[in-house]
């Protein structure tokens, strides 16, 4: 405390100024301040004095309580110094540690408090356990505990976990003889009420009804496996309800049986969820009732049963075998044998049915003379009876003296006895020496074939090679015997022609696992000049064959062939090019003279006298026949590359004849012949090129006119068939010779007094055949030409609208 010094009254006299200085003027104001002041010393010296006795009181009070306290501290420490209990306290602010006390040494706890809190070092591995779950409890989540522990010595300490004033304490008290006893007992029963526990726990994982029973003969447990046999949704409804799973006759055969010293163990039937079930039942009796097992063994019987009849099955299937088969048990005695054995051996019936044993058997038919003759029968017969003691399987060859060939199987059985299985193989010895033999005469076969033929396995080894695929390939004898891989092949070849990539592949697909292998051919064109017709051909027993044939002299052939079909095409090539260039070069020129001429027929240019107006007329019939051929020329030309393109569009044909009548009249006028032209009324229309479908008649027209003598007529004959549109033209001329009819529609084909180029039938040819249609020709040597063209159209509805329109 803080003192605080009091003023006296002489001390305020003292300094003040005198009586009479308090009359002056502001005398009045300081007398007031003077009074405050004294005033507030008076009160702080009576306040200040009042505290000081206050806290001497209060310091008087505490010296007392905490004298108390000390000695209460002393008296709590002797107690606690009790060698039979030990404190361990944690400061829940601070997390430290204090241990307050001992345990008698005979508990096993250890002296020092870092190994006293180490509880696994001296307490049971169980106990240690719940004491340090307990103590994460309380400390975290202040939860008391009273608990009974054991040390490693299997002495018993009470342990008690409190919380108080933000500490966690836990007190270890070692008990006395009477309430380690009961502590003993208590730890005992809970480790029995553990036992009892896992054994329950794991009787009801297993799969087979467990169940305990009471002295009066009721359930007072049951597993989940008996509670689900029984239909029960659980197990404390199965024994509430007393749902039993043996019937009431087994029951009862338990209950007069059971005894402390002979257990029950049967096998019972019973219906478990509406199907009959077998159970093997173990029963034990107790002083507290009884204990049984069930074991399901429906599995058992059902196999026990498929067991009679399969064994039942199987001896008829044997009986019925062609093969032969005896079995001996044990003592060497014969137990079954099948009616081919029987066969076989030509043994009577009562004989095998006497069961004889092994040996005598054998005896017997050396006897009958049914056996291979031996040198030495003692040994032999030994030998063949070992395979009671043998541990595989023996295998033997017997040369019956009737020509017979077995092959004899001898097993030793895993309980006793032996089984023998007579296997004929002369059958298949005839079949194998007739294989050997066409084998032989397939080898001569393929060394003699004039192609190169090789075999080979799986394996990619040769099977099988002939002399002319060495030859082929030029292999030595060595380089292909049988065994040789097919890369040592590969290799060879490589060497002597270069050619590595084609046996590389016959190599893969030799050598392959694929499922299915199929044909492959092709050809070879090695290095010497020889070409390779090549086939691989899959076999039976996943062989594989090559087979290569000399094509060198086809291939040769075929090839000058081709050179020279492609020079012909070549040369057509150069021909259509030259013949279209110059067909353009001579239009323009031509074009030029046809104007010249007609220009200088011209009045206004003068008048040309008679010699000259006769060759002018000459000029302009040549232009014009040599421009008709260049057109000609032009338009087969055009066919030829393709890109001729015909316009279609309807014509009204009867017009259409008019039109070309028209045209054609003043040739046949020069010409004094008459053409005829009959069609009926009515043609309609068609859809066509007009330009290209008047191009062929004018053709046939001018070439009949060219063949035709004077005075004759040409007959243009026109109808319908069905879509077609159909014309012919005639003439009266002297016809065509037989042996030029064939080539009347080649190009450049000129017979007779024709005076044009040849090309009037082929460009006929040709624009009939772009129409889709056809043209035939029929002619007589002296009786004149006939020429038919079919050109297929739709007929069009409104023929009168075309008209018109046109």
């Amino acid at each position: 405390m803080t003192a605080t010094t009091a003023l006296t009254a002489s001390d305020v006299l003292a300094a003040s100024p005198s009586v009479g200085s308090l009359y002056t003027t502001g005398g009045i104001a300081g007398a007031a301040i003077l009074a405050g002041i004294l005033s507030a010393a008076f009160i702080s010296s009576f306040w200040n004095a009042r505290r000081r006795n206050t806290a001497e009181a209060e310091s008087r009070e505490i010296r007392s309580a905490l004298s108390e306290a000390s000695q209460k501290i002393s008296s709590y420490q002797a107690l606690i110094a009790d060698k039979n209990r030990r404190i361990v306290i944690w400061d829940g602010l601070s997390g430290q540690i204090e241990v307050i006390g001992q345990l008698p040494l005979e508990t096993g706890a250890p002296v020092q408090d870092r190994d006293f809190i180490a509880f696994g070092r001296w307490l049971s591995p169980r106990s240690a356990s719940e004491i340090e779950n307990a103590i994460d409890k309380l400390r975290g989540l202040g939860a008391p505990f009273d608990l009974v522990v054991e040390s490693q010595r299997g002495e018993a300490i009470e342990a008690q976990g409190r919380v108080t004033g933000g500490r966690s304490f836990v007190r270890f008290v070692a008990l006395n003889s009477l309430r380690a006893e009961l502590a003993e007992l208590q730890i005992e029963r809970d480790r029995l009420a553990a036992t009892i526990a896992s054994f329950q726990a794991l009787l009801d994982t297993i799969d087979m009804p467990v169940w305990q029973r009471n002295t009066e003969g009721r359930l007072n447990w049951v597993n989940e496996a008996y509670s689900g046999a029984v239909e029960a949704k659980t197990r404390d409804e199965a024994v509430r309800e007393g749902r039993e799973l043996l019937p009431t006759v087994a029951r009862e055969k338990i209950r007069a049986t059971l005894t402390p010293d002979s257990p029950f163990h049967d096998k019972v039937s019973t219906v478990v969820r509406g199907e009959r079930a077998f159970y093997e039942v173990f029963d034990v009796k107790s002083r507290g009732g009884s204990a049984g097992m069930a074991i399901d063994t429906t599995a058992q019987e059902a196999l026990r049963e498929e067991l009679k009849r399969t064994l039942k099955s199987h001896a008829e299937i044997l009986d019925h075998l062609g093969t032969p088969v005896a079995i001996f048990d044990k003592d060497q005695r014969l137990q079954f044998y099948n009616q081919a054995f029987q066969q076989l051996w030509e043994l009577d019936l009562v004989f095998l049915e006497s069961r004889p044993d092994n040996g005598a058997l054998l005896d017997r038919l050396r006897a009958k003379g049914r056996l291979p003759e031996q040198l030495n029968w003692k040994s032999w017969r030994e030998h063949a009876l070992n395979v009671y003691r043998a541990v595989e399987t023996q295998t033997d060859i017997w040369y019956l003296p009737n020509g017979q060939t077995l092959r004899v199987f001898a097993n030793a059985l895993p309980q006793g006895g032996a089984t023998w299985v007579f296997e004929n193989l002369t059958e298949k010895v005839n079949l194998e020496t007739l294989y050997n033999s066409l084998v032989k005469v397939q080898e001569e076969t393929i060394n003699h074939l004039a192609e190169g033929v090789a075999v080979f396995g799986p394996d990619g080894k040769i099977r099988i090679s002939n002399p002319a695929f060495r030859k082929l390939w030029g292999l030595g004898e060595g380089d292909a015997k049988p065994g040789t891989h097919i890369r040592s092949v590969e290799t060879a070849c490589t060497a002597a022609y270069g050619q590595a990539d084609g046996w590389r592949r016959f190599g893969q697909i030799i050598t392959s696992f694929e499922d299915e292998r199929s044909n492959l051919s092709g050809t070879l064109e090695l290095n010497t000049g020889l070409v390779l017709d090549y086939a691989v051909t899959p076999l039976p027993n996943a062989q594989t064959m090559l087979t290569f044939v000399d094509m060198t002299d086809s291939v040769l052939a075929e090839r000058a062939l081709t050179e020279k079909n492609a020079a012909l095409q070549k040369a057509d090539e150069i021909k259509n090019d030259f013949v279209q260039h110059v067909s353009y070069e001579l239009r323009s020129p031509l074009t030029n003279i046809i104007g010249f001429t007609d220009l200088l027929k011209t009045p206004a240019l003068g008048t040309l006298n008679e010699r000259q107006a006769e060759y002018v007329e000459h000029i302009s019939a040549s232009s014009s026949i040599l421009l008709t051929i260049v057109n000609d020329i032009l338009d087969l030309a055009t066919v030829d590359a393709g890109i001729m393109q015909l316009d279609f569009a309807p014509i009204a044909l009867d017009g259409f004849l008019d039109d070309v009548a028209q045209q054609i009249a003043g040739r046949m006028q020069e010409m004094n012949i008459t053409l005829q032209i009959t069609a009926p009324a009515g043609l309609g229309a068609i859809n066509a090129d007009r330009q290209r479908l008047k191009q062929i008649l004018l053709k046939l027209l001018t070439n009949a006119a060219n063949f035709a003598p004077e005075h004759s007529t040409i007959r243009l004959k026109c109808w319908r068939d069905g879509n077609d549109f159909v014309f012919k033209v005639s003439d009266d001329g002297p016809g065509i010779p037989k042996d030029i009819l064939d080539t009347v529609f080649n190009r450049f084909e000129s017979h007779g007094k024709g005076s044009g180029a040849g090309l009037g039938l082929a460009i006929v040819d040709c624009f009939v055949t772009l129409h889709g249609g056809q043209v035939t020709i029929d002619s007589v040597e002296g009786r004149g030409t006939e020429v038919t063209c079919r050109i297929p159209s739709k007929i069009l509805p409104d023929i009168g609208s075309i008209a018109a329109a046109e």
